[in-house]
């Protein structure tokens, strides 16, 4: 596929997830996407089989944009420290900036609009979406390991319940940023996770 192809695979693929994340997947058509995207039918289905094919590029597409934004401030929060504990929150700062920092309330997370509607897609997809929640829980959890292999933390909590805390303050933070249509919101609530880590590692 040349680059022209691609650019309008890319242009399908970000119409589609906007629209998706406005009316959910069961409110989204084919036409809706294609009115969108400005090409015709034809154009679409020379790029995918149909809508459900549509709903795991969509999702693969999505699970590899988060895993290159968690990694760019990783990277620049261990290019900042090499203290653990410090690259975490470091991180986490950046994140929060980086929400704070979007034009308006932040889109919405497809993970967590595929799940809402999960009767609507087959095991294959499913799993998909699971696999991605989990990949983040890997992600934080490697972090937390580094800060534990040089202290303890304060309180007995498994470093996986406290992984799992940021994607549900993330996600969490999502909607509440919707729903009172408030950008603040999700850095704020970062910015508490950040404060809980702290207290936790006795940093605070």
């Amino acid at each position: 596929m040349g680059a022209k192809g691609q650019q309008t695979r890319e242009n399908i693929l970000a119409c589609a997830e906007s629209i998706i994340l406005q009316r959910g997947y069961s409110g989204t058509s084919i036409e809706d996407i294609i009115g969108e995207a400005g090409i015709t039918k034809g154009g679409f289905f020379y790029h995918f089989d149909g809508k459900r094919d549509l709903a795991k590029k969509l999702m693969l597409r999505y699970l590899e944009q988060d895993k290159v934004f968690f990694d760019a401030l990783l990277e620049r929060a261990s290019d900042l420290t090499e203290d653990p504990l410090q690259q975490l929150l470091i991180f986490l700062k950046l994140m929060a900036e980086a929400m704070a920092d979007l034009p308006g309330t932040h889109p919405g997370c497809l993970v967590a609009s595929f799940t809402y509607e999960s009767q609507q897609f087959d095991d294959e997809l499913r799993d998909l979406n699971r696999q991605g929640v989990l990949a983040w829980r890997h992600l934080f959890m490697e972090q937390l390991e580094k800060i534990v292999e040089k202290q303890s933390p304060g309180i007995d909590k498994p470093l996986e319940e406290l992984a799992d805390m940021l994607t549900t303050v993330i996600e969490g933070g999502i909607v509440m940023s919707k729903v009172l249509d408030d950008q603040h919101i999700l850095p704020n609530q970062l910015l508490q996770y950040r404060n809980y880590i702290r207290l936790v590692f006795g940093d605070a």
